[in-house]
């Protein structure tokens, strides 16, 4: 249970929605990272579709999950959020190159930080999204 002090200046329903939304990356791309430790087989494919050698699916794996974890501890999750914008940049160029949709990709790097905007104070004092207002005339 989190207490006032991880939510303060985040209201409770944008703290828990934020999780919510950042757990979709997080299950997406750790299970995909885990599968592919464990049983690389199947994604052996669409390496070679992508032009990587099978030799790297393991590495690659390591790297994608250690983003995710880094992702997942509050303390850290600013430089985690980073490593797998990184991480989901090459891949989607990955995808450009193949002549595949790169859509995925995107979508998920977006979740990433809008998920961490949700439930992080300090992040959304660094990148204030506000309504402009009109000045009046005095």
């Amino acid at each position: 249970m989190p207490t006032q002090e991880n939510i303060s200046g985040v209201s409770r329903t944008a703290f828990y929605v934020g999780w919510a939304i950042s757990a979709l990356p997080v299950l997406l791309m750790g299970v995909g990272g885990v599968f592919m430790l464990v049983n690389p087989t199947p994604m052996l494919k669409t390496f070679s579709e992508l032009g990587y050698s099978a030799s790297l699916a393991r590495p690659i794996a390591c790297v994608e999950v250690a983003c995710v974890i880094i992702y997942l501890f509050p303390r850290t999750a600013v430089l985690g959020a980073i490593l797998l914008t990184g991480y989901l940049g090459g891949a989607t160029a990955s995808h450009v190159r193949a002549g595949q949709p790169f859509y995925l990709p995107v979508a998920v790097g977006v979740l990433v930080w809008l998920g961490l905007y949700l439930r992080d104070s300090q992040l959304r004092a660094l990148v204030p999204l506000r309504k402009l207002t009109a000045d009046k005339p005095s």
